[in-house]
């Protein structure tokens, strides 16, 4: 049996939008349900290759902060080892990491079944409408204590580090977004943009990697052919590089301006999607 190109471009196709919605708060599981049912693009291997590619987008986030993560590990230990005498910044950063992870964690063991039933288009598009309106009003509110925000990922307290993670859980709809989420919970608890969003792609690390190891484990690899297979190594390439080059122009997007553009958009999208399927011109 020969390769489907057809269907590594429209696996290509998918690491693209994944690279470039994973870490910018519009929602990359949102984006993938609807361009998937788009351009037919549906199935098993499909769900499986969606949170691959997910992993993908995550190794950019250890290639990209390598030093930080790996100084953090080592502190870390050496902070355990030391009875707390050196390595306080690193412990202190993998605490808050930890910390913010556990609420996604615990709601994501007891509503695993109940999540996944909320991937369908219909549900995406109220979010991404709900979403966006979510951060304008939090982004109105927040800009009014920009100056006293935290600006160092290592002045973060395990308090800001629960109320991110908390708000991280609005990411378990398909469509709200992680990114979105958690940097919503950043401006409430406090934290610069900046700081948010980068806080945002450390706690995604955990909040993926557990996620996609309960995906994963539950797919039948035997099914696998030389198309799925050249279509799942492309795939996680493809979405790890554009994510990388996203991640970089994100942050350095978001010292200079607002998040409103996001939210527009999002808004807009949801609202002409809802209209285009009503009527009938958009299939979903």
């Amino acid at each position: 049996m020969g390769l489907d190109i057809l269907f590594i471009l429209k696996a290509i196709i998918i690491a693209i939008v994944e690279g470039l919605t994973e870490f910018i708060p519009v929602s990359s599981t949102g984006h993938m349900i609807l361009v998937s049912n788009v351009i037919n693009f549906k199935g098993e291997f499909v769900d499986m290759f969606e949170v691959v590619i997910q992993l993908g987008a995550i190794l950019a986030v250890v290639v990209l902060y390598w030093k930080k993560i790996k100084d953090s590990v080592i502190e870390f230990f050496i902070y355990i080892f030391t009875g707390g005498k050196k390595g306080k910044t690193g412990f202190n950063f993998g605490i808050n990491v930890l910390i913010g992870s556990i609420p996604a964690g615990i709601v994501g063991m007891l509503f695993y079944k109940k999540i996944k039933s909320l991937f369908k288009p219909e549900d995406v598009i109220v979010a991404f409408i709900v979403g966006g309106i979510l951060l304008i009003i939090i982004e109105n509110i927040f800009r009014k204590n920009k100056k006293h925000a935290t600006k160092s990922i290592d002045d973060i307290t395990p308090m800001q580090s629960i109320k991110v993670g908390l708000f991280q859980v609005l990411s378990m709809w398909p469509g709200m977004s992680r990114s979105a989420s958690t940097i919503m919970g950043g401006w409430v608890s406090g934290l610069s943009t900046p700081i948010a969003a980068e806080f945002s792609f450390f706690l995604a690390i955990p909040a993926m990697v557990g996620s996609s190891a309960k995906d994963l484990s539950e797919f039948d690899f035997s099914s696998m052919n030389m198309t799925l297979w050249i279509a799942l190594i492309i795939g996680f390439i493809v979405a790890f590089i554009v994510s990388i080059v996203v991640m970089d122009k994100f942050v350095a997007y978001l010292k200079k301006k607002p998040m409103r553009v996001f939210a527009v958009y999002r808004v807009g999208a949801g609202i002409v999607l809802a209209i285009l399927t009503f009527f009938g011109f958009v299939k979903l």
